[in-house]
């Protein structure tokens, strides 16, 4: 087996949350071809406990602690230096260092990076004998610049300056490096409008869904207590796209929903949330369920699944997640994004929040099994980590 240094910004496990899917998803696949020597961050302290399962798949790895407060002031030197204000908040010696000293004793001959962040590690000219793929994920810039058109003076700004710096330094590292990967291939073409000499090496390859894992099973109890029809929308509940769609649908959605079906609930099921999205708890109908150790019993027994998000980027894990367990899905056409289910027979698609009242209230009203059921044929048939994973270890081991 040769070596390969993988570099992410966030230690990926458990795999319960977008990011950390994905990464694990490689780690696991790769780890079957290559002594992998892993650097990472480790964000929250609870994290710290997986560090020997995630060591498990690595010949070694290096842990760095980030402490996102003090990640937050670091990175406003980027108004100094001019650059992203992502990159000195990802940016510690400690990792620098131990890539130096891990080349010295290992010939590193193949890179990945996990995030355009990680890309300042191995950018140098003593890297350039180095095959070097990045995995971008999404368009991070472009959701930068969708931010700024969500947000108020002076955050607006702030944004939109992001936007234009984490673009030029995507644009650079394109160039750099042999390859370039993007969660789906509307995401890479939107990439490549982007003028850069890397444009055609860039590709597309899908997120996966283990199937077997999120599948129906007639045996799982039901976390609702009494009768009622219930709407679950997942995701981790401190990020602002997640916070603004739950927003959106208990205060713009829900209340109409409950005039047609007075007992319909609307369930807000993930880690970490904010305060805003605590508060909307106070409305008729909302549960803040916090951190759940499964979520799927709440979208088993779910009667729809809505992924209300507005502003969204690359392939969504928790609509295929739903689809898998044969839920039936309303989502918006953002996070349908690279999943291409046929609207009005796998998933239902809405434009604004009426349509969604309408979307949602058809499948309270008439059941949604049979596009549930077909929704999990589709992502049984078309997203899956071992068909996806090849292209990306083709891509590490090419040589021309």
């Amino acid at each position: 087996m040769e070596d390969l240094l993988f570099l992410v910004h966030r230690i990926p496990y458990p795999p319960n949350k977008g990011d950390k899917i994905r990464s694990f998803h490689i780690l696991e696949y790769l780890s079957r071809a290559y002594r992998i020597h892993l650097g990472t961050f480790i964000d929250q302290p609870s994290d710290r406990r997986y560090c020997a399962k995630v060591s498990q798949y690595c010949t070694s790895t290096w842990f760095g602690t980030l402490s996102p407060r003090r990640a937050k002031a670091r990175s406003l030197v980027g108004f100094l230096t001019g650059e992203a204000l992502t990159l000195p908040y990802y940016r510690q010696p400690g990792l620098t260092q131990w890539i130096r000293t891990l080349r010295k004793h290992n010939r590193i001959r193949r890179v990945l990076v996990y995030s355009s962040a990680m890309a300042q590690y191995v950018l140098g000219h003593d890297f350039d004998d180095t095959r070097r793929v990045i995995d971008f994920v999404d368009v991070d810039s472009d959701k930068w610049r969708q931010y700024s058109a969500a947000k108020r003076f002076p955050m607006d700004l702030i944004y939109r300056r992001e936007a234009a710096r984490l673009s030029d330094f995507e644009r650079r590292v394109a160039d750099i490096f042999d390859a370039s990967v993007f969660v789906s291939e509307q995401e890479a073409a939107l990439f490549r409008q982007n003028p850069s000499q890397g444009a055609s090496y860039v590709f597309g390859i899908n997120n996966g869904v283990d199937a077997d894992y999120f599948a129906p099973d007639p045996h799982r109890p039901t976390p609702f207590r009494g009768d009622g029809q219930r709407i679950v929308f997942t995701g981790a509940m401190d990020y602002w796209a997640n916070e603004d769609g739950a927003d959106w649908f208990a205060r713009q959605i829900l209340p109409a929903l409950r005039q047609r079906f007075p007992a319909c609930e609307f369930f807000i099921v993930g880690m970490n949330p904010t305060d805003r999205v605590r508060q909307l708890e106070r409305l008729p109908g909302v549960t803040v369920t916090g951190s759940v150790p499964d979520v799927r019993p709440y979208l088993q027994h779910a009667s729809a699944v809505a992924v209300p998000l507005r502003i969204a980027r690359g392939i969504q894990n928790k609509v295929l997640e739903a689809m898998a367990m044969g839920r039936p899905v309303v989502t918006t056409p953002q996070a349908l994004e690279g999943i291409n289910a046929r609207a009005g027979r796998e998933i239902h698609v809405a434009e604004d929040a009426g349509d969604f009242v309408e979307q949602v209230a058809r499948l309270l009203a008439e059941g949604g099994e049979t596009m549930g059921a077909d929704a999990r044929r589709f992502v049984v048939s078309h997203f899956s980590w071992e068909s996806s994973l090849p292209k990306l270890l083709e891509l590490l081991e090419d040589e021309t």
